[in-house]
């Protein structure tokens, strides 16, 4: 089990779900926790169970992480009262509220989701991966979905969202390089929460990924066990740890790419 003593975590939709499992099990291994969530009572509440149940420092800052001015200030005392950021968890996001054609969704919810799938994660890599560059470096998790890396006819905009994170964590990964700023996409599959479960695609639905195969895959990332895979996909209850660890993959292998049509093709 790695231990992070010393390392300042901040993890987005800290309350519940896949966030309250990450901020729990990077607490466990001795880290700092920051949660972040609009819900203040609930957000300080589970905080409060997390620094109770593992001993480690955590803090509750309820903040909208599509408001730049609040993930600023946000950032800013997460800083001040912990120290720089070492891990940033981005978990934040919304999904389609119904399983409709792109052309038959509310515009407003729809633009919602994908502010959150992408402006949220662009305005907290924008106010944390500075301190990062400062520090010498740093490491960003994006929460993906399998749904980014293709399509989706009913949760296009959950899907439109996702590809564009995808396109972010690429970009920390070649910017950030140099600075030893890593960034990582990582799909934790379909997980037991209240999200998954309002959603009718998984209705019926029995088999779930542990939350203990999603929080292992990041505590990896946040000890530098993973540097490899900087900028690129994995997915949790699909890929073994042991195997990422060993693995050093090569070229374009898990980046999202247009695939060439044949031997001739032009953009190939």
């Amino acid at each position: 089990m790695p231990d992070l003593g010393g390392l300042v975590a901040l993890v987005t939709g800290a309350s519940a779900g896949i966030g309250r499992h990450l901020a729990e099990g990077l607490a466990a291994r001795g880290a700092a926790v920051a949660g972040l969530a609009r819900g203040g009572d609930r957000l300080r509440a589970a905080m409060a169970e997390v620094a109770a149940a593992t001993g480690s420092r955590t803090l509750a800052v309820p903040v909208d992480v599509t408001d730049a001015a609040a993930v600023g200030a946000a950032v800013a005392e997460v800083t001040g009262e912990l120290g720089p950021v070492g891990l940033l968890v981005n978990n934040a996001g919304l999904v389609d509220a119904a399983e409709v054609p792109l052309w038959d969704a509310d515009p407003d919810q729809w633009w919602s989701v994908v502010e959150s799938q992408v402006r949220g994660p662009f305005l907290l890599a924008r106010a944390v991966v500075p301190g990062m560059v400062s520090a010498g470096g740093g490491r960003v998790v994006g929460l993906a979905s399998g749904m980014g890396t293709r399509g989706n006819p009913l949760y296009s905009a959950y899907s439109a969202g996702k590809t564009a994170q995808m396109r972010i964590t690429e970009s920390i990964d070649l910017a950030g390089a140099a600075h030893g700023v890593r960034a990582f996409d990582l799909a934790p599959g379909v997980v037991d929460t209240a999200m998954t479960r309002a959603m009718p695609m998984h209705a019926g639905r029995t088999e779930w990924t542990r939350p203990a195969d999603v929080v292992d895959l990041v505590v990896a990332i946040a000890a530098g066990e993973l540097d490899a895979w900087s900028g690129r996909f994995f997915r949790a209850g699909a890929d073994d740890l042991d195997t990422l660890r060993a693995t050093t993959p090569a070229g374009d292998a898990r980046r999202l790419r247009l695939v060439p049509y044949g031997d001739g093709d032009p953009l190939g």
